[in-house]
């Protein structure tokens, strides 16, 4: 199978980025030709900002050079990470009109609302769900703090609406689990066009020995993720050592927040490469996701779950569908510190639980997010979708 796949880089590497990784990855693996096709944020940089406000919408260039290449080279399918914001819709036109068929994978919620997020002053928010034009998102300067750049989000969620981009130049969406796809049937999505495909792990670290001394955030720090959650439930455990390993815009308040308030507890570990922060997970006695956003999956999760290490987890969005409470982990209240404190209290406290839901949580890996499971319904949504458009074509 001969594939083209674009992805849009965000100017700080996410999991998105890895996922795009992966997935190029591992059809290689297995003998497909992956045609990588990327734009990478630092490009606007260059460019003026009406420059970037008219891409975003609908980049000519894009579609042009895209165009030559799909009459060229007769690609089976087109899937798509993210085209925001230089890649642009455009890319879905130049494809169907050269007859290759189209797939998106749904990694946040762009399509529906301004920051992608579904989160606002600390909050859960739905305010632009349905709403042509997001207002709210502009109002209340949900992208980058700025109305005008929020407007100019808001501009391409419109325009693609009324032009029923969405609908009609994509032929199915992937989303990674169950909770974002009834989100996007909630916001006026087609259920049919969307299918269930988890993330997964491109190589397996193995399952921890032992039952770990501390427990572990792994995250970047913004309010979303929910740190400031976890700072204040420390406040209320005595001794039980945490490592954060991540960076991000909260770091030095975070730091200071804890030297004003003495937890001596608490380790900044600072961004790590992927195999230092397995080996970090791995002698942890669990993971600690306080996610107070939509998690569309919660990849971090995923990667405990491969080192045999139970998560204790906000009751959210989708991490609260990866994590299965009691099983893998615990849920606790998301925002509520001292739920939170509880139940890491608990698990802390119970050695016998912990290796239980570590060995629960091992067996969920394996079954649900090793690499080759995963490339195998991944080519059953290329060949769905190609099979269809050929009887469509007929």
């Amino acid at each position: 199978m001969k594939i083209f796949m674009a992805h849009n880089f965000y100017q700080q590497q996410g999991g998105e980025d890895r996922s795009f990784a992966a997935e190029a990855e591992i059809l290689e693996r297995n003998g497909h030709t992956v045609h990588r096709y990327t734009k990478h944020n630092d490009e606007i940089n260059q460019m003026g900002k009406l420059q970037v406000a008219q891409a975003t919408i609908w980049n000519r260039s894009v579609y042009r050079e895209l165009r030559d290449l799909f009459r060229q080279e007769k690609f089976d399918i087109a899937h798509f990470q993210n085209t925001f914001p230089l890649i642009s819709p455009a890319a879905y036109y130049a494809a169907q009109a050269e007859g290759v068929p189209v797939v998106q994978s749904l990694r946040n919620y762009r399509l529906m609302c301004p920051n992608a997020l579904f989160f606002r002053d600390g909050h859960v928010c739905e305010d632009c769900m349905g709403k042509t034009p997001p207002w709210p998102g502009v109002v209340h300067s949900c992208y980058r703090d700025s109305k005008a750049q929020s407007a100019g989000v808001a501009a391409l969620i419109t325009t693609h609406r009324l032009m029923n981009t969405w609908q009609k130049k994509v032929d199915t969406y992937i989303a990674l689990t169950e909770f974002v796809k009834q989100k996007f049937i909630q916001a006026g999505m087609t259920a049919e066009k969307i299918v269930v495909k988890s993330n997964f792990l491109q190589y397996d670290p193995g399952i921890r020995e032992g039952q770990g001394d501390y427990a572990v955030f792994v995250g970047r720090l913004t309010p979303e993720k929910g740190v400031w959650t976890v700072l204040k439930a420390w406040e209320k455990l005595d001794g039980i050592p945490l490592k954060i390993v991540g960076d991000g815009p909260l770091l030095e308040e975070m730091k200071a927040y804890c030297q004003a308030h003495k937890l001596t507890t608490i380790e900044f570990m600072g961004h790590r490469k992927g195999d230092e922060t397995q080996q970090i997970m791995k002698n942890a006695r669990f993971l600690v996701f306080p996610s107070e956003w939509y998690e569309t999956f919660g990849r971090v999760a995923m990667e405990s779950f491969a080192c045999g290490v139970p998560v204790v987890a906000s009751r959210l969005g989708a991490v609260a569908e990866v994590v299965d409470d009691q099983q893998t982990g615990l849920h606790f209240t998301p925002g509520d510190a001292d739920d939170l404190a509880e139940k890491v209290q608990r698990l802390w406290s119970d050695n016998a639980l912990a290796t239980q839901m570590g060995a629960t949580s091992r067996q969920v890996f394996e079954q649900k997010y090793t690499a080759q499971s995963n490339y195998t319904l991944l080519t059953q949504i290329y060949t769905d979708v190609i099979n269809r458009k050929q009887i469509q074509g007929k």
